[in-house]
């Protein structure tokens, strides 16, 4: 799915109609008892930033979100219904935290207790305007520090519908925003048609794991070798976590800057192929993205290591692959690109160090951060740049993603960190990265995407010489 954000996602004038959880679902929420699964570190994390960037001053919406038209006359009691079913196959998005002290607990709403209200926001005949209205109503309601904070839109006109929707970060990661199109898709078809969806196992809950994750995250003290090894890594990135090593024309100690977004094609189908196919004996795209952006940032920068934590999934079970939630960790490299000689030995590299540290990613970095006993206090809400690859070829629908206008969409506000997102597409590989928004970030970031994309097709069309 193309990421971008909603200002680049073809919003078309229309009547808008809303979507919250309901007054009564909110209300019981209120009289629930604590709920003994605990937040994962990463959600725990998540809102603690959000709460010290607002107590600083500053409000940081971090909200993703999906995209997707429905086609012909949208009846809106069919779509209600199939919204309101998704909603009640993850767990995830009835459940929520309460802080006791400085504390957070959770609470979890049973799914006879949930339901959704609608509201008819009115004619939006200007698409700036609808894009304005939308980013508001989401900043204001899938925020990390209110519940519920979800919401769901529909933009209808005569020919069909504009499905949007937005979660907090807490309860969705971009593999989940990619699978709602289709599922959505699928609930609503049976219920214009009136037969049930196809029968399907119940989807494993995302509260679930983290109880489980997070028991194990516990049993973990600070002479582990995991703890030790990042101790190491953060040890030589000067005490910290690290940033895109090239210039971002940022002021130390400077107030957090607002953040611009690039996303553009990086290369077609047949381009996508053939760089696989280079990078395959190496350990595939992932592998070569990595190579390619140490020796451009060595390039731009002169750094003589690339230092970077890869972002992996932690859905390690199968039971988890069809559920909603944030299952993501992070794992440590290192690559000597200032002595690095070409793009094979850059792969080899790149290769031997996810192959000694990916497993690191199934512990919490929040948890390690803790263990370590280091004050790192969040004043971004990303911890750290990362470049992220994603197949997203085999998550269900992807082949009408183009022809439903579907898109992963991204809240761009404010950050001081790189990140990069390439997913490969039926179509080739797509790029998204947010990035400081000053003129000097700005330049960097367009020759980065520029040399990549060189990089990429010269691997693909056999110019690149063994030593290049």
């Amino acid at each position: 799915m193309r990421i971008t954000d909603i200002q680049r996602c073809e919003v078309r004038p229309g009547r808008l109609v809303e979507w919250t959880l309901s007054p009564a679902t909110v209300a019981a929420a209120t009289a629930l008892p604590e709920d003994s699964r605990p937040p994962a570190y990463i959600q725990e994390s998540h809102i603690r930033t959000a709460r010290c960037v607002r107590e600083g001053g500053l409000f940081v919406p971090t909200w993703l979100g999906t995209a997707f038209d429905l086609p012909g006359p949208v009846d809106l009691d069919v779509l209600e219904r199939a919204l309101h079913d998704w909603t009640l196959r993850h767990e995830t998005l009835r459940s929520g935290f309460r802080w006791a002290g400085d504390e957070l607990r959770r609470f979890t709403l049973d799914a006879a207790e949930v339901s959704l209200h609608r509201e008819d926001a009115g004619d939006f005949p200007d698409a700036d305007g609808l894009v304005r209205h939308l980013q508001h109503r989401f900043d204001t309601v899938a925020d990390a520090l209110r519940w519920p904070n979800l919401m769901y839109t529909a933009v209808v006109r005569d020919d069909g519908a504009s499905v949007y929707m937005a979660f907090d970060h807490s309860n969705v990661d971009a593999y989940s925003v990619q699978r709602i199109a289709a599922e959505i898709h699928e609930l609503y078809a049976a219920g214009l048609a009136g037969t049930a969806p196809e029968e399907r196992a119940p989807v494993a809950s995302y509260v679930d794991f983290c109880g489980i994750e997070r028991a194990g995250a516990d049993g973990l003290d600070g002479r582990h070798a995991i703890v030790e090894r990042w101790r190491e890594f953060i040890h030589r990135c000067d005490g910290t976590l690290p940033a895109f090593p090239v210039d971002l024309g940022l002021t130390p100690g400077g107030p957090l800057p607002r953040q611009q977004m690039l996303c553009e094609p990086l290369a077609d189908a047949d381009t996508a192929a053939a760089f696989e196919a280079y990078c395959r004996p190496y350990g595939g795209s992932l592998v070569g993205l990595l190579a390619a952006t140490g020796l451009i940032v060595h390039e731009l920068g002169g750094e003589p290591v690339y230092r970077t934590v890869v972002p992996f999934h932690t859905r390690v079970k199968s039971r988890w692959s069809d559920s909603v939630g944030w299952y993501v960790g992070g794992a440590p490299i290192e690559v000597p690109v200032g002595r690095t000689r070409g793009f094979p030995e850059a792969l080899r590299a790149v290769r031997a160090e996810l192959q000694a540290n990916r497993s690191l990613a199934r512990m919490p970095l929040a948890r390690v951060l803790r263990l370590l006993g280091s004050d790192f206090r969040p004043t971004s809400p990303d911890l750290h740049s990362i470049v992220s690859y994603v197949d997203a070829r085999g998550i269900p629908g992807a082949g009408r993603w183009t022809e439903l206008k579907a898109y992963g969409l991204m809240r761009v506000s404010y950050g001081d960190q790189v990140c990069v997102w390439v997913n490969r597409l039926p179509e080739g590989l797509w790029l998204a990265s947010r990035y400081p928004d000053t003129d000097v970030a700005v330049k960097t970031m367009r020759l980065y995407v520029e040399r990549l994309r060189d990089r990429i097709a010269s691997v693909a069309d056999g110019s690149l010489s063994a030593v290049s």
